[in-house]
């Protein structure tokens, strides 16, 4: 028990200490060497942290992310062959990637041969790479070069490296980038008040930012896991275990206390098993990968359809079982052994034989939390699903006696299963949703959205007053009371939704439905709605008309930003004071579309290409507010200046009033 224990412990450890944080493991040099005549080569040289390993070239699609060369200027000059790997490369067999990986360590050197072929060249682009270690990997990231010179007489000069001073400013068409530290960042619209500038330290000075979204998240994440743990135990691989698992540990021993200590035993293994597997997802996403994740089409749509085949499962279309030898194998390995190991195996053994309920419960369970953007998400989702799955080992070992009282096993349990798919198939939409919002494709707009759950929910309440039947249901025309509330719960849930299809707010389902704008018919007015998606455009009109300016960073794949959205933002007296006294300016952190030019900026010492809308605005709460979770609500003066603390999640009305007050009065307080 002790040892047990102390496992948990350090696993707790590990798990409050996995925060989110900027890692640079791997620092480049970049530089243009001279070769002969009108030769050169454009060569990356990197320094890599121990532990760490950088990927060579063409890995393949089916590998991780490959070192390649990409150019957005290409003047005066032409490519000769392909990047080529110029230090010693270590190759191993990857059992993951089923393929043979070649990586740098240490060091690592790269290089692309050019030809000069003008009198003048430029040149400008990117290395893109891939690192890991053995824990986490980084997102696929950028080594910018910027070279120019003269190609007289086939000599080439010594370049000069544009973007390498902080101080200078490069104009890029009609746009001006400056490339400076983040806590300078200057990038502002032609003539236009410097709106960019950082304003952390200020806002630290009105108290900083509501930092309850985060604490808020992750009970909710613990309570998540643990109902869906309290579900798994009510599925027909786990319930009937339960009896016999408590029994055979109670009458292996004649020590009774024995006995009870081993039951608390196997569900501490449980409870570390669980854990491991949540971990063991932080590690190999790890925090960037995971935010990035949220809204990606493709990590999205795959879970959605895992979701749709998970509730296929449900239904008695098929079972999702994992190879019998694999539970035969550990299973007679835990006989074979003896003391906390074999308890160990006994509770990795019910891990593998209940996989075809638990895993559509685990599989929706790392989904959603991943898509939260916590880092320790997973984990904590993991820790209160095993804590309810082991709770009933413990009580029963503890009192015997309850063994008597539990429910046979029985349909009601096939009952409980199906349930489980009708919800995995409502829950499918919701990523659909997502990856439709965050890439403007229209598919599957509010309205849609809501027909669906309405359909998915009325079919729900009919099953449960017995109108429906599936393959694994039993003939019993009999409704239970417990069955008929459930119904009714159900078919007033559809009903309730109905008013939505005309724009009403659906609060309680603000957290799953896509936003309001999406509503092609619309005949609901109380609504506030943004009048600005562009913060510099934003910012000009507030301090033209005088009012000051309410930025709301979002996202499309952001829950709790559709709760304040339906929960606050309709409250009679908080649009009043939105519409009426701010501009409001929406930005959308997670809008994939394209921006016309690629702007670089210098974030932390380092410099960055920001490619989409989305990259822009979450650079511009980073840079600027000193922050990256959603929703986030900052209050600014006409020259980007905060007004009072920032705001995150809270569904107080009151509080919310009151911080909007707050910022309004300090507003005409400066203009006196």
């Amino acid at each position: 028990m002790k040892k047990i224990t102390i496992l948990l412990s350090v696993l707790l450890f590990c798990l409050v200490g996995a925060q989110a944080q900027i890692l640079e493991p791997v620092k480049w040099k970049t530089e243009l060497k001279k070769i002969s005549g009108n030769e050169a080569e454009i060569v990356f040289s990197a320094t890599i942290d121990k532990g760490w390993h950088v990927y060579s070239v063409d890995m393949g699609d089916d590998g991780p992310v490959s070192a390649s060369f990409h150019t957005d200027v290409l003047k005066g000059a032409q490519l000769v062959g392909k990047l080529t790997p110029r230090s010693k490369v270590t190759t191993e067999y990857d059992k993951m990637f089923e393929m043979n990986l070649r990586f740098f360590e240490g060091t690592a050197v790269l290089a692309q041969k050019i030809k000069i072929t003008g009198k003048e060249y430029a040149l400008e682009g990117y290395l893109e790479y891939g690192a890991c270690n053995d824990e986490s990997c980084l997102p696929p990231s950028q080594v910018p070069f910027n070279f120019s010179g003269k190609g007289e007489a086939g000599a080439v000069e010594e370049p000069v490296a544009e973007a390498a001073s902080s101080t200078e400013v490069e104009e890029q068409k009609e746009d001006t980038v400056a490339l400076a530290k983040a806590d300078d960042t200057t990038i502002a619209a032609n003539g236009e008040t410097n709106w960019w500038t950082p304003v952390i330290s200020q806002l630290n000075a009105f108290g900083g930012t509501n930092t309850q979204s985060q604490e808020r998240s992750w009970i909710y994440i613990l309570f998540t896991g643990f109902i869906g743990g309290l579900l798994a135990l009510f599925t027909p691989c786990v319930w009937p275990i339960i009896p016999m698992t408590v029994s055979f540990f109670l009458k292996r021993t004649k020590d009774k206390k024995k006995g009870i200590r081993d039951a608390w035993l196997y569900g501490a293994s449980i409870v570390v098993i669980y854990l491991v597997l949540g971990l063991a997802v932080t590690l190999i996403f790890g925090a960037s990968a995971l935010n990035a994740l949220s809204t990606n089409a493709v990590f999205n749509i795959l879970f959605c359809l895992m979701l749709i085949v998970f509730a296929a499962s449900f239904f008695g279309a098929f079972e999702i079982t994992l190879p019998s030898k694999w539970s035969n194998a550990v299973d007679s390995k835990a006989e074979a052994t003896s003391g906390m190991l074999s308890i160990f195996l006994m509770a990795f053994t019910l891990t593998l034989v209940s996989f075809s309920c638990t895993g559509p419960i685990i599989g929706f369970l790392l989904v959603e939390v991943s898509t939260t953007g916590s880092v320790v998400g997973p984990a904590i989702g993991m820790l209160g699903f095993a804590l309810a799955l082991a709770l009933p080992f413990t009580l029963f070992a503890m009192f015997p006696s309850w063994l008597k009282s539990m429910p046979k096993s029985g349909g009601w349990m096939n009952v409980i299963k199906v349930v489980l798919g009708f919800l995995e198939l409502a829950f499918a939409l919701k990523f659909l949703s997502v990856a439709d919002l965050a890439y403007g494709w229209g598919i599957l707009d509010r309205e849609t959205f809501l027909a669906l759950w309405i359909v998915i929910f009325g079919l729900l309440g009919l099953y449960l007053l017995g109108k429906i039947k599936f393959p694994h249901d039993d003939d019993n025309n009999k409704v239970s009371v417990t069955r008929f509330f459930m119904a009714l719960i159900s078919l007033a849930f559809a009903i309730y939704m109905i008013p939505g299809l005309w724009g009403a707010p659906l609060k309680a389902v603000s957290a799953f439905a896509p936003p309001m704008n999406t509503q092609d018919f619309n005949l609901y007015t109380n609504e506030v709605h943004a009048q600005f998606d562009d913060y510099d455009a934003g910012m000009a009109y507030a301090k033209r008309v005088g009012k000051p300016a309410m930025i709301d960073f979002t996202g499309y794949g952001c829950v709790n930003c559709r709760k304040m959205e339906l929960a606050v933002w309709t409250d009679t007296k908080v649009a009043d004071i939105m519409q009426n006294d701010y501009v409001l300016i929406q930005l959308f952190v997670d809008d994939k579309t394209a921006l016309p030019e690629p702007m670089k900026v210098m974030e932390n010492g380092t410099e960055r290409t920001l490619r989409t809308i989305g990259d822009k605005w979450s650079y511009l709460q980073r840079s600027k507010f000193g922050a990256n979770a959603q929703p986030f609500y900052v209050l600014l003066n006409n020259e980007g200046m905060p007004l009072t603390k920032s705001y995150a999640f809270d569904e107080n009305v009151d509080k919310y009033i009151k911080f909007l007050q707050t910022g309004l009065d300090n507003y005409k307080a400066e203009k006196k």
